[in-house]
């Protein structure tokens, strides 16, 4: 029991080492075909550790919807714009950027850990089986959630319809 532990933590910092890596390679890459093929090893790494938590919805979600169908798209309008080399803007002060975006976001880090390292999330760990399942996630989305639900569909109708209306507005 104490080996298949030990196996799940070094697997966990296995996937969560390679998720932060591929996404300090999204952020920095220079073209954008770099930086999409770096995002989707970060989403497989995180659908990995929810796999990882017995999570399946949310395993199958990231899977199929962000890595899956997002990224494709994303990757097609790469392709579709067919950006060049040449074609992409100097970024002279981008790594002045990075560096300034760390530090700002860097206290926020620290505070962040501290609260990780003091909470009782061992303590509170899951260990029910149903956690993450389909039938979980539905039950808890349509009886507790149902009005954030429902407003959240609203939201996306409406951004529907804007971009629909905005890309018309050209024609």
């Amino acid at each position: 029991m104490r080996s298949i532990a030990l196996q799940n933590e070094i697997i966990f910092l296995i996937l969560a080492v390679l998720a932060v890596v591929s996404s300090i390679v999204m952020i920095t890459a220079h073209r954008p075909i770099d930086s999409a093929l770096s995002f989707i090893v970060t989403l497989i790494s995180i659908a990995a550790l929810f796999g990882l938590v017995n999570a399946t919805f949310l395993f199958v979600v990231q899977i199929i919807i962000y890595a899956g169908a997002i990224l494709t798209l994303i990757l097609f309008i790469i392709m579709f714009l067919n950006i060049k080399d040449e074609n992409l803007p100097d970024e002279k002060y981008k790594n002045l950027w990075l560096l300034g975006t760390t530090l700002l976001i860097l206290p926020f880090s620290a505070i962040l850990i501290h609260l990780i390292l003091k909470s009782d999330i061992a303590l509170n760990s899951v260990t029910d089986e149903s956690f993450g399942t389909i039938k979980d996630v539905g039950l808890t989305l349509y009886s507790q959630w149902v009005l954030p639900f429902e407003l959240v569909s609203v939201l996306l109708l409406v951004a529907l319809v804007g971009s629909v209306t905005l890309s018309k507005r050209n024609d």
